[in-house]
């Protein structure tokens, strides 16, 4: 027994190094004891916030019972690895904002614009799980990256990655929420990392930035609200109510990380996975329109983009020319978005055709 405590202070002891070389930027452990946070996640489940997110449902208490999850667990390795590209330039959150008030402009959230995380941190931390044994030997543990039902914010506050924000996102003082986690579901007695102090305090500039007010409350998100969840979750048409409000976002939405002060220390990746892909930092709505599904196939091979598929894509973009033609773009280009909707209403789906004739009756007399 007293060997096998020396393997695991060794671990610890080793973790962090073997974790930052692996492109990490901070790891913490925690308890499997979430009992405490059971009662907000049946509320939340039970207010409908989740939407059409069933696997948030079908798991039950598993999401909040890591040892019923995974049989064996007695420890929670918790992961942070920052996203911001690594050429991403000082004053970044000026030029996002800005983006936004650019409506010919397509917004792609920043997260999305490289290689989809899941594939980068799935290989990382199994990389890091190997590292383990070979110190440790063979050891009880699963790898999981937003892919299982995992209440990932709750275990990075606990085991000291951040505290939860009132966007209900994890944050950092040295990292803001610019960042991914993970997680290792691990048998090992690792000794636990205390959490962080919160630091909102009284700010509330994240509830006031949601241009849905999917911030019903300080910690209570309505997915159903959120763009982030209708450009990527949603599988029918948006809501009329949201579909002003989305602007020129095509892919996700930043604006509550945006509007965060901790974000102005956001990290940069180590990592080039998370460098921005050609065009999505700086493209144009109507060229991406253009691409046919063979060509979205192609552009977004590696990408989290992918998982909507081509007719959402298109849902999107037809939503946020819309939105162009109802802000008053420059008269040429009005005529080239109204002829392009136009063009590929025949070919569309009805669920394409719908947005499209949402988007062609609108203008600057009807914003």
């Amino acid at each position: 027994m007293s060997q096998g405590l020396d393997v695991v202070a060794m671990v610890a002891q080793q973790l962090q190094g073997w974790a930052r070389a692996l492109g990490f930027s901070q790891i913490g452990v925690a308890d499997v004891n979430l009992h405490s946070a059971e009662q907000a996640l049946l509320d939340w489940l039970a207010a409908g916030f989740h939407g059409e997110m069933a696997y948030m449902q079908a798991h039950g208490l598993k999401r909040a019972r890591p040892a019923e999850l995974v049989p064996g667990t007695v420890r929670v390795i918790t992961a942070r690895m920052d996203y911001l590209p690594r050429g991403t330039e000082e004053r970044w959150i000026d030029r996002e904002w800005q983006r936004q008030l650019s409506p010919g402009e397509a917004v792609v959230s920043v997260y999305a614009r490289g290689r989809d995380y899941h594939k980068v941190l799935r290989q990382r931390l199994q990389s890091l799980a190997d590292r383990i044994a070979e110190v440790a030997g063979p050891f009880g543990h699963r790898v999981f990256t937003d892919s299982a039902p995992v209440m990932e914010v709750e275990l990075a506050s606990r085991s000291g990655i951040g505290w939860r924000g009132k966007h209900t996102l994890a944050l950092s003082r040295d990292g803001g929420s610019m960042f991914f986690l993970g997680e290792i579901f691990v048998d090992l007695p690792l000794p636990i990392t205390e959490p962080v102090t919160p630091h909102c305090g009284r700010c509330s500039a994240c509830i006031d930035a949601c241009p849905t007010g999917a911030i019903v409350a300080p910690y209570r998100l309505d997915a159903r609200r959120c763009i982030s969840y209708l450009t990527i979750e949603q599988a029918g048409p948006i809501p009329l109510e949201f579909r002003r409000p989305m602007g020129n976002r095509i892919y996700g939405c930043d604006d509550c990380q945006l509007a965060c002060p901790w974000n102005k220390y956001a990290g940069r990746s180590s990592l080039p996975d998370f460098d921005e892909r050609a065009p999505l930092g700086d493209a144009r709505l109507l060229p991406l329109w253009a691409w046919d599904e063979a060509e979205f196939l192609r552009r977004t091979e590696g990408s989290a983009i992918r998982r909507i598929g081509h007719e959402r894509w298109r849902r999107n973009l037809a939503v946020a020319l819309g939105n162009a033609l109802a802000a008053g773009v420059e008269e040429g280009e009005a005529n080239d978005i109204r002829i392009a909707l136009a063009d590929h209403w025949q070919a569309s789906s009805p669920l394409l055709r719908e947005h499209i004739d949402w988007a062609l009756a609108q203008s600057p007399t009807t914003a």
